[in-house]
């Protein structure tokens, strides 16, 4: 088995990929003509976006992220955690926690995306 994908339940799919390309430098890899569902071209596993609009008239009964009391997190690895938290914060991301040195060797900061989702900044583990 492998991990395929995320899929974030959002407001606006085409607002999330837009910020996700200026906070985060992802490109778009594809966005359906209804503008309901759309995926980031991050690598080997896909970062997706489905609007809460489609989920409902799937039947299906979504939530919102709230920054404030988070239940989950995506994670983006980078050698250079504050330039990509600068970059991010400039795009519009709320600052959730400063880059801070963990005790099992990583950087690690947070921000929020303008959604509510937790994205950790992070060096790689052991790097």
């Amino acid at each position: 088995m492998q991990f395929g994908y995320t899929i974030l339940y959002v407001p606006d799919v085409k607002s999330s990929l837009d910020f996700y390309e200026k906070a985060f430098g992802f490109k778009t890899k594809f966005l359906h003509d209804s503008g309901d569902f759309g995926e980031l071209d991050t690598g080997a596993t896909s970062l997706a976006f489905c609007s809460r609009t489609l989920m409902t008239q799937l039947g299906k009964n979504t939530s919102a992220a709230n920054a404030k009391s988070p239940c989950f997190e995506i994670a983006f690895t980078t050698p250079d955690v504050p330039a990509a938290v600068a970059r991010a914060v400039a795009a519009g991301a709320p600052l959730m926690q400063a880059p801070e040195h963990m005790p099992w060797g990583q950087t690690v900061a947070y921000v929020a995306d303008l959604d509510g989702v937790w994205v950790e900044i992070c060096t790689p583990m052991g790097g």
